[in-house]
């Protein structure tokens, strides 16, 4: 939408944005909020920053809404379904839903493809309330019904989901159990990657060690929040990232996408509100690489 620089100092961030763009406060509010709007090349969390004399404040067009997306035969691997809910264990290289550069092949297609009633649901995400990275392979579960997405969005918010990862890192983990904690949000330059950003969202992941092998530690990872990449992130930011992670992490000749593996899911039904969960094995890549690298001098 353009970039404005602040001719006096202690204006408060979204005031200046409303005046100097000509929209209502609300939407300054909403762009702030959303990480559309940098100060000087950084992001800035709150509406309520002031700011100084010269500050540039540069402030990025939302991307477009993607069509609606259509039903397309996309080979799909499902672990359980019933009307109110889907749990699908996704494989590596599966986009969940459309978005920019990936209009057409994503796990939304494949769901619109089995189960043509979601797209009662009008939206271009039908269904879906918590995703995976394109490379991270596991399980994910996508909601059938209105009623049924609302009961484990709510869940989500209150962490009553329970996600545990297998992660591969680089390096011996210590101690073997612990919690690693920090805000994330975009990094303030590389607008693709997140980062550990005073300011950001509060997050907070759990590990465990399993396996020590040739100069890497297999661990089991319960992240309590749910912020984008964040088990990514926050094991990178710890001294011990994600083999094969082109982004965070590390490089490995046994990898050809990052060891991460979505293995056990956990969450109240939305009808009956018992307790179901799931479990998903290592997918075959990840366990050819777990044996290369124990039989590695």
């Amino acid at each position: 939408m353009g970039s404005f620089v602040a001719a006096e100092g202690g204006e408060r961030l979204d005031h200046f944005l409303a005046a100097a763009a000509g929209v209502p406060r609300t939407q300054a509010q909403r762009l702030i909020a959303a990480d559309r709007v940098t100060v000087n090349g950084e992001a800035v969390p709150r509406p309520a920053h002031r700011l100084k004399p010269g500050d540039r404040v540069e402030v990025y067009r939302p991307v477009p809404a993607p069509p609606q997306p259509a039903p397309e035969p996309v080979p799909l691997q499902v672990v359980y379904d019933d009307e109110h809910l889907i749990v699908v264990d996704k494989p590596s290289g599966l986009t969940v839903h459309p978005g920019p550069g990936h209009l057409q092949g994503t796990l939304v297609n494949a769901l619109l493809a089995r189960y043509p009633d979601l797209i009662a649901m009008g939206s271009s995400r039908p269904g879906i309330v918590h995703r995976l990275d394109k490379d991270t392979s596991g399980l994910l579960v996508v909601a059938r019904t209105e009623p049924a997405r609302q009961h484990i969005i709510a869940q989500l918010k209150d962490y009553r989901v329970v996600k545990r990862y297998l992660a591969l890192v680089k390096g011996r983990v210590k101690p073997e159990e612990g919690v690693i904690e920090g805000p994330i949000a975009r990094h303030p330059r590389h607008r693709q990657r997140m980062a550990l950003v005073v300011g950001g969202r509060d997050a907070r992941t759990v590990y465990r060690v399993l396996r020590y092998l040739n100069g890497c530690t297999l661990v089991e990872v319960t992240p309590v929040t749910g912020r984008t990449h964040q088990i990514r992130v926050h094991l990178s930011a710890a001294g011990y990232p994600v083999m094969g992670d082109r982004t965070y992490g590390a490089g490995s000749p046994h990898l050809a996408r990052q060891f991460l593996h979505a293995t056990y899911l956990r969450l109240r039904h939305p009808a009956t509100e018992e307790e179901v969960e799931f479990n998903s094995p290592l997918p075959p890549d990840l366990m050819v690489a777990l044996e290369c690298l124990s039989l590695r001098r």
